[in-house]
């Protein structure tokens, strides 16, 4: 929709943090139940998955809570030109800890992310948010200031988010805005397509006031 306009984030990640370990993509593979399409996904998409960074307390002190514990930065490398939200999902599945993208194919790069809430055998993982393409080689930007980690993840997801959220709101809330809007857009597009085809003066004038009504609300929502 016009109004989700996708930001160019790379972000400057911490030295200290460094992990750089290369994870064969059978790993993914073998935990759970990965269906034999998505399997050929990875193998026919994905180069290489690395665990690029671990923001932990020992690495870039900032203290762990009870929902974020650490912050994972995985580095996917594409054959093609990209990667679909279910090989993210499917990654980011088998971490419990909360996961970032850095999605890349060899000269230009992006960042992903969904909500991923903990406290269950297995996380629930929200919608996945991503910016725009930019330049590999992009200057990259500071991590927000945040007083621990789970002040950082808020504020990253924040920046990948394609509303601004309000003063004070939480990303989960901005999520459920986010989500209401785009429910909205589909009902406005149907509205439309609805009164181009009805020959009725009576009933167009009904439909006009319902998609009055949507916008009405669309526009209180963004």
């Amino acid at each position: 929709m016009n109004d989700e306009v996708q930001q160019p984030v790379l972000f400057r990640w911490p030295r200290a943090a460094a992990f750089g370990r290369v994870i064969p993509k059978t790993k993914f593979y073998d935990h759970g139940n990965v269906r034999s399409a998505l399997r050929e996904k990875f193998v026919e998409d994905i180069q290489r998955i690395t665990w690029a960074y671990k923001l932990a307390d020992e690495t870039i002190h900032l203290r762990g809570t009870v929902p974020v514990p650490e912050i994972q930065i995985f580095t996917v490398e594409t054959k093609g030109a990209d990667v679909s939200d279910d090989v993210l999902t499917a990654i980011d599945k088998t971490v419990y800890f909360p996961v970032i993208f850095e999605i890349t194919d060899g000269t230009r790069a992006r960042t992903a992310a969904a909500q991923k809430l903990l406290g269950t055998r297995t996380p629930k993982i929200g919608s996945y948010f991503t910016s725009a393409w930019q330049p590999s080689d992009s200057v990259r930007r500071p991590l927000p200031t945040a007083l621990d980690l789970a002040g950082l993840y808020e504020a990253v997801l924040a920046v990948l988010l394609p509303l601004t959220a309000r003063p004070g709101e939480p990303v989960s809330e901005a999520t459920d805005r986010l989500n209401q809007s785009r429910k909205l857009q589909r009902e406005i597009s149907a509205l439309e397509k609805k009164m181009r085809a009805e020959p009725q003066l009576n009933r167009k004038i009904e439909l006009r006031r319902l998609l009055r009504d949507r916008r009405a609300a669309l526009a209180a929502l963004m």
